[in-house]
């Protein structure tokens, strides 16, 4: 008994480090996650005001501290309205680990649909064909698919072609993949509120930076005016890719293997493409 009471001093010291730990893991993927988002600079100016509420505190301010204090009070219901969007980030971010993965495609069927869209890609970048094509992982797209047309069909580079041939009725918006299936063509995608990109990107590349912002899935863009391919994904976009480039980003994202992380390539925007 006596020993065990000579260990507890040492049990609550590593319990404290524990608790640090896992508190500065949080802190630290939460701001991984709000990165280059409006909510980075929320977040500074709700600092501030914490810092002025216990400045104003400490000099006796009393009409400051005590409107500070008020602010703050209702601050914790505006916190929850204004960071709605980074709030559903980081719920559905921890939505999609493991546990709740749902992947239920054999490695085979995966590379054969990407082959195939690989090979329309690079038709349609050689004739400058404009071409919007969103991969669906974890995240439901269903709000989005339901602004298209159904199709509900294999993935053919010939399909994928023949959707986005110019003055036909689903070229116009996106085209959603689920798994290997077509599932919707014309799809309206919502844009990027983002005011650091290029302002060379139109709007089928801000509508692809936007749906990846606010879901996990992967999307091909072929510029019309310059037949250039990009990929975006995480609100990132890589541009002026091969097809050889743009298969392994594809095969590196769609179901990433155990413990490999995003490539580095999409850690920021391109501003300079």
């Amino acid at each position: 008994m006596g020993e065990l009471q000579d260990l507890l001093p040492y049990l609550k010291m590593w319990q404290t480090y524990v608790d640090i730990g896992i508190i500065a893991f949080i802190i630290y993927k939460a701001m991984n996650l709000i990165r280059e988002t409006r909510a980075e600079q929320l977040l500074k100016g709700i600092v501030l005001l914490i810092i002025a509420t216990k400045v104003s505190e400490f000099l006796q301010l009393h009409a400051v501290f005590w409107l500070l204090k008020n602010t703050m009070t209702v601050g914790v219901i505006a916190i929850l309205i204004i960071f709605q969007p980074e709030l559903r980030r980081v719920l559905e971010h921890l939505g999609r680990g493991k546990f709740f993965a749902k992947h239920d495609i054999s490695e085979e069927d995966v590379e054969n649909m990407i082959d195939e869209i690989v090979s329309a890609t690079g038709d349609l970048s050689r004739v400058n064909t404009g071409a919007l094509i969103v991969l669906e992982r974890e995240i439901g797209l269903n709000e989005y698919i339901e602004t298209g047309t159904p199709i509900d069909a294999v993935v053919t580079s010939r399909l994928l072609e023949n959707v986005f041939v110019p003055n036909t009725p689903l070229h116009d918006g996106a085209l959603i993949i689920r798994k290997n299936r077509i599932v919707a063509a014309s799809c309206y995608l919502p844009l990027t509120q983002s005011q650091h990109l290029n302002k060379d990107l139109g709007t089928r590349h801000r509508a692809a930076i936007g749906i990846t912002e606010i879901s996990d899935s992967i999307v091909i863009i072929v510029s019309e005016e310059t037949g250039v391919v990009s990929l975006a994904i995480e609100g990132k976009i890589q541009r002026y890719l091969d097809a050889k480039a743009l298969k392994e980003l594809i095969m590196e994202n769609y179901i990433p293997k155990e413990g490999r992380q995003y490539i580095p390539s999409f850690r920021r925007n391109d501003k300079n493409a």
